[in-house]
Formats: structure tokens, sequence, C-alpha cells
């Protein structure tokens, strides 16, 4: 769960969007509201858009934002039975999922403001079909079939953007027109953020046994060797690839110095040791937190 706030304010007044998303199927619930909605009416509309389609949930994702950080909705949740994870910023990946989602939707809200100007609460449930009823890489499917065991019934040019017009109703031929430009912008959203992680995606591959330097900039609470700023080393090693897991991550052979670290890395942290004679980059001055 998060929220989208300081979005131009509608004809009804909402100015805010609450972002729920399924950690499972993808699929994601876009409630607009008012930034100064008291708790009580957040847990009236949690339990409408929410309990009544999924049910209770067993754990909540949200970050430390004060409605969720109260100690209302604490005791509403723990009535409810579900607990609450609450990210950080030492560990920003816990609601990547949401904040993915909040990208997106804002990237598609931005390019269909100029289309439906102030009227964008009345189209949030067209960009929410939308979301929901496109293809997810990451499971292989729709959320809407993920969830739903099925293909959406829909008509086709709500489903794919095309040339296709429908006969009928006034209603059907504007939501059809408001759908293919909604879907339009959602590709756009996302061609411009692959071309942005494309810049910085490099192919890397290595064996078991070979030595790479491992990068310790990501680390929080690191000092090396007394020297803060620019002399700082960077990488530090060689250590040696001992396990390939997945496609993307490596488990190494760390020194006692460094039992407390997680041995398994992802791939953009290390690069490839080339030194031909015996090279050791020295943990001597190396701290870390605790919490690593």
């Amino acid at each position: 769960m998060d929220f989208i706030i300081k979005l131009p304010k509608s004809s009804q007044g909402y100015d805010t969007i609450w972002v729920i998303v399924d950690r499972l199927t993808k699929s994601a619930i876009f409630v607009p509201m008012r930034e100064t909605d008291p708790l009580e009416k957040l847990a009236r509309m949690y339990l409408k858009e929410v309990v009544t389609r999924h049910g209770i949930p067993v754990s909540i994702i949200c970050d430390r934002d004060p409605r969720f950080a109260s100690h209302f909705w604490r005791l509403l949740q723990k009535a409810l039975g579900t607990s609450l994870a609450k990210s950080t910023a030492y560990h920003p990946e816990t609601d990547r999922q949401s904040k993915r989602t909040i990208q997106t939707l804002e990237d598609m809200l931005r390019a269909c403001v100029i289309d439906f100007r102030k009227g964008w609460v009345n189209h949030l449930s067209l960009v929410e079909f939308s979301y929901n009823n496109s293809y997810h890489a990451s499971i292989k499917a729709a959320p809407f079939e993920a969830l739903y065991g099925r293909k959406c019934r829909s008509p086709v040019c709500w489903a794919e953007v095309g040339e296709v017009q429908l006969t009928g109703p006034e209603i059907v031929q504007e939501t059809t027109e408001k759908i293919v430009v909604i879907k339009q912008r959602m590709q756009a959203a996302r061609d411009r953020q692959k071309s942005y992680a494309d810049l910085k995606r490099k192919p890397m591959e290595f064996q078991i046994g070979d030595k790479v330097m491992l990068k310790v900039s990501p680390w929080k609470g690191v000092v090396h060797f007394g020297k803060r700023g620019k002399l700082n080393a960077r990488y530090v090693g060689p250590f040696k690839v001992i396990e390939r897991i997945g496609s993307i991550a490596y488990k190494l052979e760390l020194p006692k110095e460094l039992s407390g670290v997680h041995n398994t890395f992802y791939v953009s942290n290390m690069k490839k040791c080339y030194a031909e004679e015996p090279l050791a980059v020295l943990l001597d001055g190396l701290h870390f937190d605790d919490m690593l």
C-alpha cells in the first residue's frame, strides 16, 4: 500500500490516490481520496475495496506514512489478524512492487491529463481496468487472468490497441476511445522505463572458481581505512565464486572478517578480477553496520 498525493484537485475534491497491489497476482486497486480524509473513512474504504474483494490479508507492506503508523491503524490490523511490515530507507526494496506500480500509474495519468484534464477521477476506473488487463512479464499473464483464472471478457479493442471501432451506445464508444488512449500511454510509460533501465544494464556472467571484486558502495555505514569521500576503496577482494544462484546472483567465499554479511550478491555489485599476480584489498579498518 502507498499513496500518490498532491494531484490536481478534481471537481469532487479528490487529490490523492490510494494504491493497493497484490504481491502474488500483481493486480492493483486505485482508490481516489482526499489527503485530509480521517482514518475512520480510510478504514471503511479499506473494508470496501480490499476485504470485500479478497478477504483479510495475511500481511501488508507499507511505508512509515503517519496514517499507516497511527495507533488506530495498527489496532485495526491487529484486530483483523493482519501483520504490518514497514519499509525503511535501508531496505527500499521492501515495497518496490507498489513503487513500480505507482510509477506506471503516474506516467499514465501524466500522459492522459491533457486528454482528461481535471476529470482524471472519472477515468481512474478505466486506468485500473487497463492496468489489470495488461500482460505482465513477471507472472507471464495479465493480473486479471492470474487473479480469476480466466481471461477478461471485453470488447476486442479494450484488450489490444487497434483500429477496430465498435457500433453501439455512445457510452460504449466513448469508453472504448478512452481505453485505447490509456493503453497507448501505458505502453509509452513502459518503453520509457525500459529505456532508462537498459542504459545501466550490461550482460555479466561468471563461472564457478572465478575471482571477482566486490563493490562496497551500496553498503550502509561502511568506512574504509579511516578515510571518507573520494579516497574510499570502491571494491574489496578478490573473492572466489562458489555457486550461481539463478541467473543474476552468485554466492561468494567470504573471509571471516565478513562473517556477518550474507554471501549472496547481485551481479551488478561484482566485477571480474583480471590481475595475474596475487592481489588483495585489505579489510583492515572496514566497519559495517550490525543490521547487515
